[in-house]
């Protein structure tokens, strides 16, 4: 049975492993190998993500079954794009599952785990981007009541792509 806990930094090298994994299986086939190369060696060694998981401003969620790492979310506070109106802005970074937990509830139930982090925080909304050319993460969030209001661009290695700017309400607890 699945489960979902704050990351501990004796995580980081599987997470490191699992999170560059993810991101080449989502978008490796549509883009290049410089640029897919240039972004995971920049955003995934053990180091990175031992820097993240005790950064105070961000909290990694991990999802686990048998000592597994099967996904991942990562919250971080701070600057929002403009199109994003609130008070209090806590920004999804990062939530992907591992291709052969597709499907089995894992994605929403991180989502369920970041939303109650997100309102321990006091934020009052909750935003992301996702890349314009991910239809199917684009559907999961409009589902889960995220609306498009704006883009920004995301460095891809050295490849600027679209993102789609997303927000959703959230009431603080």
């Amino acid at each position: 049975m699945p489960t979902i806990r704050k990351a501990h930094l004796n995580d980081a090298k599987a997470l490191s492993e699992m999170a560059e994994a993810t991101f080449r299986a989502t978008f490796g086939a549509m883009n290049t190998a410089e640029h897919m190369e240039l972004h995971c060696r920049n955003s995934y060694s053990e180091q990175i993500q031992a820097v993240e998981i005790t950064d105070p401003g961000m909290v990694t969620l991990v999802s686990e079954d048998e000592g597994r790492l099967i996904g991942y979310a990562q919250l971080r506070w701070g600057e929002a794009p403009d199109c994003v109106s609130a008070k209090s802005p806590g920004e999804i970074q990062r939530l992907y599952v591992v291709e052969d937990w597709h499907g089995k509830g894992i994605a929403q139930e991180l989502m369920k785990v970041c939303i109650d982090e997100i309102k321990q925080h006091e934020s009052d909304a909750l935003w992301l981007g996702v890349w314009e050319r991910n239809p199917r993460a684009i559907s999961f969030y409009k589902k889960l009541g995220f609306v498009e209001v704006g883009d920004h661009t995301f460095p891809l290695g050295g490849d600027p792509q679209r993102d789609i700017v997303m927000v959703r309400s959230v009431a603080p607890s």
